[in-house]
């Protein structure tokens, strides 16, 4: 990929860090704010964070040279996206901010710059309308904190052409990322699932069931240990659908609407596609691969304990 001019529309926290990444990618990156002082205060935020992050070996040795060289502060959205190849909009998750702001970025970059939105919440259809040809405007949405955190959700509207999608992937892998393509729905995927997992989580403690430091240890420590290394159709698999089936059935007898056994769960089970151990479930791992796959679950896991046990506990009690 040649290299990209890229412009990241505020520059605080989540657009500072996701500034970084593309800069230590190599990509020529130019941050704007609210005011050229904010834009420069933020730009030497960066470095010294990025210097405080090599220290701390979370960052490559070289990565605090590569943001000066690659990093410009601008005196204005319109001096940063001008000649921008790609543009992210990081501001405030206020619509009437991103309209405000979008609407500046069309009217100031090419016709052919790429324009992301980092929102999390709202659709980016909605988004869309303050953009001069919507066609090129998607989400392009990474988790906090920035730097650190591996996936992007790619979110096109019903307008994006779909063609400009491999560029973007280009641009967010050669950070070091991973990209999801996902539909604009609201939530996305991202926050849809945290928050259905939150809200049983605060119906648990409202219930007295358990403490929410107690609920904290079984989510990080049960299933929540298996998540760096499988999704939750995976785990499905593994774990056997037609056990996923009878447990929706036990969950049923107190809560009977809430868990409600989904409808593609059902049928899977109906056509005897049972997971791993049918060869066919969800993901459809062949027979053959499961002996493998079990050695390697095994040795994420232990390896997994290994680095939680070597960090020690987080400072949060």
């Amino acid at each position: 990929m040649s290299k990209k001019t890229i412009a990241v529309v505020g520059s605080g926290y989540m657009g500072g860090g996701i500034a970084q990444i593309l800069a230590i990618s190599g990509a020529t990156v130019l941050i704007a704010d609210i005011s050229a002082e904010i834009a420069q205060t933020n730009y030497d935020r960066l470095i010294r964070e990025s210097r405080e992050f090599v220290a701390a070996g979370l960052f490559p040795e070289n990565a605090t040279e590569l943001i000066e060289a690659n990093l410009t502060p601008t005196a204005s959205i319109e001096d940063a996206v001008r000649d921008a190849d790609f543009i992210e909009e990081a501001v405030p998750e206020k619509i009437e901010i991103k309209h405000a702001t979008l609407a500046r970025i069309s009217a100031a970059a090419r016709p052919d710059a790429i324009i992301g939105s980092n929102t999390s919440t709202i659709l980016i259809g909605k988004l869309a309308e303050a953009v001069t040809h919507p066609e090129r405007f998607l989400g392009v949405h990474f988790s906090n904190p920035a730097p650190f955190i591996p996936g992007v959700e790619l979110i096109p509207h019903a307008g994006t052409d779909t063609a400009l999608l491999p560029t973007v992937e280009a641009i967010v892998t050669a950070t070091g990322k991973e990209t999801a393509r996902v539909k604009d729905a609201t939530g996305f995927v991202l926050n849809r699932l945290q928050y259905a997992l939150f809200h049983e989580a605060t119906q648990l403690v409202e219930e007295g069931v358990a403490t929410p430091d107690d609920i904290d240890t079984i989510v990080r420590t049960t299933f929540g240990f298996r998540l760096p290394f499988f999704g939750p159709f995976a785990i499905a698999d593994m774990a056997g659908l037609d056990v996923y089936a009878f447990c929706y059935a036990s969950l049923q007898t107190e809560f009977p609407e809430r868990f409600a056994t989904p409808k593609i769960l059902e049928d899977l089970v109906s056509a005897g596609k049972l997971g791993t151990k049918s060869g066919a479930g969800f993901l459809n791992v062949p027979a053959e691969r499961t002996q493998a796959l079990i050695e390697y679950r095994n040795r994420a896991y232990v390896a997994m304990k290994k680095l939680v046990d070597e960090l020690g506990p987080a400072p949060i009690n």
